[in-house]
């Protein structure tokens, strides 16, 4: 069995065993409900719509690779004269390895946003958000392979004994829930910030294909921060992090972008043109033996008026990088504003 075959049989395996992994994409910033539900309404117009897809380990699975996509929508309403509220939904997929692993959600989210200080184009806010729905986990048995499947001399047999029968639940539902906290500032229309934590799967549901056995989901906990600050006129700085910790895994992933300005427009989305190019690292741990860089990720982004495409590309870095030759994933990401006559200046980061 050579090193390609060897991390094929891992990869599977991991899908299996390593329920404590949520999904991620390297552009997070452009899947915000994903990242934290007091997100949602968090933006300069009323109305928002996001893709993003991932593919993962082509090199190494060719059509098994990893595929994750994710699409949302959020709506923020007005209240009074300065706090929102946010309403939204996600709905996302994720499918890995050659048992059709895989992961499809949906859910509803609301958030609440307090202004505690400042004026129309400064001001501070407070966000609170909470998020609630339903998930689908499922598995094809009949295509896992087995540790005892293997003759010991290089080959698999389908017919030895396997583990299959210690399942009998191939596909189940559960509920997920989720909280989570944001403060953000914005000084002028090119420099604001923001940090915010989140706690995802609040109720720790059971993840086990085997009704004699439990298997519960770890909660995930993240803290995330970023923000846009001018440098020059007409370009800027875009950083940002974001920490999870999910059980004995935890992974970082942060860098920034260099952001140059296009258009005349700023941020009433009048003419607004811009474009990004950034430079993240992810760091992650492998269980139990210390941490390692995962991978170097390349970023762009360009935005025209209320529309956004991002694409990024992770160049893998670990100890996998023989097999994969140095390919991680690639990502797309895409978001569309509607505006309208609520606009109310600038009054949250550009996310």
């Amino acid at each position: 069995m050579n090193f390609k075959h060897l991390l094929l049989v891992l990869l599977i395996g991991t899908g299996i065993t390593a329920s404590a992994q949520d999904i991620h994409f390297s552009q997070f910033y452009l899947s915000p409900l994903n990242l934290n539900p007091a997100m949602t309404g968090l933006m300069n117009c009323n109305i928002r719509l996001t893709a993003n897809y991932r593919n993962q380990w082509a090199s190494v699975l060719k059509s098994n690779a990893y595929s994750t996509y994710n699409v949302s929508y959020d709506q923020k309403i007005p209240v009074g004269r300065y706090d929102n509220f946010g309403i939204g939904g996600t709905f996302w997929g994720d499918q890995a390895g050659e048992a059709n692993f895989a992961t499809t959600t949906g859910k509803l989210s609301l958030s609440y946003s307090k202004r505690m200080a400042g004026s129309r184009k400064e001001a501070h806010y407070l966000v609170v958000g909470a998020e609630a729905g339903l998930a689908q986990r499922s598995i094809e048995f009949l295509k896992l392979r087995w540790g005892t499947q293997h003759n010991g001399v290089g080959g698999y047999d389908e017919t030895a004994p396997s583990f299959e029968n210690n399942f009998n639940d191939d596909n189940f539902l559960f509920a997920d829930a989720a909280a989570g906290l944001l403060w953000f500032s914005v000084f002028d229309d090119n420099n604001n910030f923001y940090a915010g934590a989140a706690y995802h799967h609040l109720n720790r549901a059971d993840q086990s294909f085997s009704s004699q056995n439990k298997d519960f989901l770890y909660s995930r906990f993240t803290i995330h921060a970023g923000g846009e600050f001018e440098i020059a006129p007409r370009m800027g700085l875009v950083p940002g992090v974001i920490v999870m910790k999910q059980g004995p895994s935890f992974q970082v992933n942060s860098g920034t972008s260099l952001k140059f300005l296009l258009g005349s427009g700023r941020g009433n989305f009048s003419n607004y043109q811009a474009v990004h190019f950034g430079a993240w690292v992810r760091v992650s741990n492998k269980v139990e033996t210390g941490v390692l860089t995962d991978a170097l990720i390349l970023s762009t982004r360009f935005d025209y008026n209320q529309f956004t495409l991002g694409f990024s590309y992770d160049v893998n870095v670990s100890a996998l990088k023989p097999a994969s030759n140095n390919n991680g994933a690639f990502e797309f990401a895409l978001a569309y504003k509607f505006c309208g006559d609520q606009r109310r200046g600038v009054y949250c980061p550009n996310f």
